[in-house]
């Protein structure tokens, strides 16, 4: 009988450092669309060779668009390659939707595309890796 080659399952432990900053991002972008009582938030990571693209489309309750205002200066705002290199880790230690947090997805990601409508927000995350 021919034994067939066993790949041992992956755990977090062999998760690589850029997929564990691609998994903080997207945990933090969803508790920020949580504290924006979002009931829809939908989330796709296509990773390639040199660059990784996270989408998110999520609702929001309208009494919170104020908190989304700036939303393209907390994302696409002045970058520290060190900052984001060294800061990534801390993702996640604040109170869920802090904008806070946000900075430091912006220091993590290259630039991101967004659009605001009415109670949806459409975001597209540029990392190179």
């Amino acid at each position: 009988m021919k034994k067939t080659a066993r790949h041992p399952r992956r755990n977090e432990d062999s998760m690589t450092h850029e997929e564990k900053k691609t998994a903080k991002i997207v945990e933090e972008l969803t508790m920020f669309f949580f504290a924006l009582e979002a009931t829809y938030i939908d989330t796709r990571i296509e990773r390639g060779e040199r660059q990784t693209v996270i989408s998110l489309e999520a609702d929001f309750n309208p009494a919170y668009a104020d908190r989304l205002s700036n939303l393209d200066t907390y994302l696409n705002g002045r970058k520290n390659d060190g900052m984001g290199d060294l800061y990534w880790e801390l993702a996640g230690s604040g109170d869920p939707g802090e904008t806070s947090q946000l900075l430091l997805v912006g220091m993590m990601i290259d630039r991101a595309e967004i659009d605001v409508k009415e109670n949806r927000v459409n975001l597209t995350l540029f990392r190179t890796i």
